[in-house]
């Protein structure tokens, strides 16, 4: 279904840019991701202190060894038992202190309830963010982008990075507002997808979406609520997909500046699928 785009008269606009690549220093301290939301907004907790002001503990095996394997990561230290640290096979480049604790009482003050930790944390600090502008199309490939309009459930974000890396995007743009940053509960539902998709966090997402319009990426986003199938969208190979938050789904300016509004085609029995369970299909289906 060949598509005509019809340029927005926003496409004067002041373009948005994502935070700036670390290049060849290790960390730009003025690019910084938004610092983590922590339970109680202090540094101390019970007696655990945070080494800055800015990190946060990552928890599980899985998804620690993902942060210590990532040369973009900036690591402070790697606390567990003896017997988790043990088992952690993990060789990396940078030397990192361990601590080794057989109370884990104080540190679970710091992660969600519940969480499985499987008795090791890692302290670190959130990732350096990805310039919108970076995302040019590489020739030859599928270019895919996909954007959360609003998405603020870490479960979903993450789970939205583990799809985007399972079937190769480009990278994820979300808000700088209105989503969640780096956590813990984030980085596990995302199975080492944080690691793996770059993250791009722009201050206006009408405004990302004229910049990756004129990089020469059409805009796909999707409703249940059109006739549009994405099944017979035939958009190219640089595409971004915009998904909407759960219950008041894509915003009017942000659907607006979309070129084609469509739906995954579904038998009625339920009335909608999950943002990330959606997600995960679109990118499977625009990826092949």
């Amino acid at each position: 279904m060949p598509i005509k785009r019809n340029k927005s008269a926003q496409s004067n606009t002041k373009k948005t840019s994502g935070r700036k690549p670390h290049g060849d220093q290790r960390r730009d301290r003025s690019q910084r991701a938004p610092a983590p939301n922590r339970m109680s907004g202090k540094n101390v907790i019970k007696g655990f202190r945070l080494k800055t002001a800015d990190s946060y503990l990552l928890y599980g095996r899985n998804a620690v060894k993902a942060a210590l394997l990532n040369e973009d990561r900036e690591n402070l230290r790697l606390i567990g038992t003896g017997k988790a640290l043990e088992s952690l096979d993990c060789k990396t480049s940078v030397p990192i202190p361990v601590e080794t604790i057989s109370d884990l009482e104080n540190i679970l003050t710091c992660v969600p309830r519940d969480a499985p930790h499987q008795g090791i944390f890692l302290e670190t600090r959130p990732l350096p963010g990805c310039a919108l502008e970076d995302l040019n199309p590489a020739e030859g490939q599928k270019n895919i982008i996909l954007m959360l309009d609003q998405v603020t459930d870490p479960q979903n974000v993450g789970a939205c990075l583990r799809s985007a890396a399972a079937f190769g995007a480009r990278a994820l743009v979300t808000q700088d507002r209105n989503s969640p940053s780096e956590s813990g509960a984030l980085a596990r539902a995302s199975a080492g997808g944080l690691e793996i998709t770059p993250w791009v966090r722009a201050a206006n997402l009408a405004q990302a979406l004229e910049t990756l319009k004129d990089m020469g990426y059409w805009h796909i986003g999707l409703d249940g609520h059109t006739d549009a199938s994405l099944k017979s969208a035939d958009m190219g190979n640089n595409i971004v997909i915009v998904m909407g938050s759960e219950g008041k789904g894509l915003r009017p300016l942000v659907r607006k500046h979309c070129d084609l509004i469509a739906k995954i085609p579904m038998t009625g029995a339920v009335e909608s699928l999950n943002v990330s369970n959606a997600a995960a299909i679109a990118l499977y289906e625009l990826s092949q």
